[in-house]
């Protein structure tokens, strides 16, 4: 009989010791891909972020801009700019973007802040302002009025601990909140009630702005108020103008948010006297995977000439990306953890597998079995149970990871407030499926493969009289 015959019919001799060694294989790839899968998620959530809110994935700016943000680092967005940008296969658009620095100040408050000049229509394919306009508010008035509706003593106890916080969405409301689904029809109306914010968005040569919440709430701002700006413009010149506020916006960088000024490009350009210049042109892509990312940078570096300059996220967020490699690299070392007590456990249970079969393998050995065919048929019994057990924690992990991709876990409220303080949502996301499912994989298989090694070396060096007393 061909040995894989003879190992496969041999696993089913003794289903028990079968399942057990195929479970140890089962949870090792259960664990090592869902592990990954979160760790590198929440990753690229915090890159998310960072880059929709702020940077994008692909500048295009002034040879000297970046090392030097003043107003005279600026350059002209002539039509064969725009028409060479966009020529490339995995540009969609491209967005204008006017940055600098100024004092602003309101009443007897004053703090420096990023000036971001936007065009209010193309910035929504990226950072999308307008859908992070504040809707709703906590503030103390706000709390006491709901507060004295009939509602859950869990939700008069969330108030309090998210007391001054302003949400964006209705969503991210009811998550911190944590107000039930069976709950919402009564509680929203009150939110609706007495903590909606009345704001508003801008448009092109609309004498309006737009600004972070801390900010705001540092500087004492409302919807209808008046913020001055000062600073240097174009050449030396002053920077010095008045706008009103026409809206709040909750950023999920609170570092950004204690300190954005949003203004119409064309009014940001009056403000700094540059009339059609601009400080970057943020390149809007269709693929934002890594490769595809850095290809695009390669074939703008070699169309653009001087005084441009390509960019890619990395290289604008660069203390981000060192911080989370550094962490990736401890999530490297809990990984690996993980795989030496997955190896221990196949390893144990080869152990046991062998042990249990000792006697067998002398009786066989001693009506006529040669060695070196008991032996591989060993290996293909082992290579069967690594299968089965890396196919079937390879097939529960997929719906799990797909079921948490589009559905992260969010942290209880107690722990929102943690995560907010240093920029980050509060949630754990999953990775979609990528080259880490057959990496991770691979990984079992080889710590399967050297386990294999255990029972050979045992047969090949068993001693049949020994054996046949065990």
């Amino acid at each position: 009989m061909k040995n894989y015959k003879m190992a496969w019919r041999n696993l089913w001799r003794n289903r028990r010791r079968t399942f057990i060694t195929v479970a140890s294989v089962f949870f090792a790839v259960f664990f090592a891909l869902v592990m990954r899968s979160l760790q590198l998620g929440t990753y690229d959530s915090m890159y998310k972020n960072i880059i929709e809110s702020y940077s994008g994935y692909i500048q295009v700016q002034d040879e000297d801009f970046w090392e030097n943000k003043i107003v005279d680092n600026v350059f002209v967005n002539t039509g064969e700019l725009t028409e060479t940008i966009k020529s490339d296969r995995n540009v969609e658009d491209v967005i204008p973007r006017f940055e600098s620095f100024a004092l602003a100040s309101s009443g007897s408050r004053s703090k420096g802040v990023l000036v971001m000049g936007i065009d209010p229509e193309k910035e929504k394919l990226l950072s999308d302002v307008e859908s992070k306009l504040v809707k709703y508010r906590l503030t103390e008035e706000t709390v006491e009025k709901i507060k004295s509706e009939n509602i859950p003593d869990y939700l008069a106890e969330n108030m309090d601990l998210f007391l001054g916080n302003s949400y964006s969405s209705a969503g991210r409301l009811q998550i911190d909140l944590g107000i039930k689904k069976s709950d919402e029809d009564a509680l929203m109306p009150l939110f609706e009630k007495y903590a909606s914010v009345d704001n508003g968005y801008f448009s092109m040569g609309e004498n309006a702005a737009l600004v972070g919440d801390k900010l705001a709430k540092y500087l004492g701002l409302e919807r209808g108020d008046t913020i001055i700006l000062l600073g240097q413009a174009y050449h030396g010149y002053t920077a010095a103008g008045k706008y009103v506020i026409e809206g709040i916006v909750k950023i999920p960088n609170p570092d950004i948010e204690n300190k954005i000024v949003y203004l119409p490009v064309d009014i940001c350009q009056t403000l700094f006297y540059t009339n059609d210049m601009f400080t970057a042109m943020v390149v809007h892509i269709k693929d934002n995977s890594d490769d595809a990312i850095d290809n695009t940078i390669k074939r703008l570096d070699i169309n653009l000439e001087n005084p441009y300059r390509v960019l890619g996220w990395r290289e604008m967020n660069e203390t981000l990306v060192q911080q989370l490699d550094a962490d990736d690299k401890g999530g490297l070392i809990m990984i690996g953890i993980l795989y030496l007590v997955i190896a221990f456990g196949v390893f144990g249970t080869v152990l046991m597998m062998t042990a249990e079969r000792r006697r067998e393998f002398g009786v066989l050995v001693a009506i006529g079995m040669q060695k070196t065919k008991m032996a591989g048929v060993m290996v293909y019994e082992m290579l069967y149970i690594g299968l089965l057990g890396i196919l079937a924690g390879s097939g529960v992990a997929l719906p799990a990871i797909i079921y948490g991709y589009h559905h992260p876990i969010h942290f209880p409220s107690k722990f929102t407030k943690i995560f907010e303080e240093y920029g980050f949502e509060p949630e754990l996301a999953f990775q979609w499926i990528d080259k880490y499912f057959i990496s991770q994989s691979l990984v079992v298989a080889i710590i399967v493969l050297v386990a294999i090694t255990y029972p050979v070396v045992k047969i090949n060096k068993m001693k049949e009289v020994n054996a046949l007393k065990a």
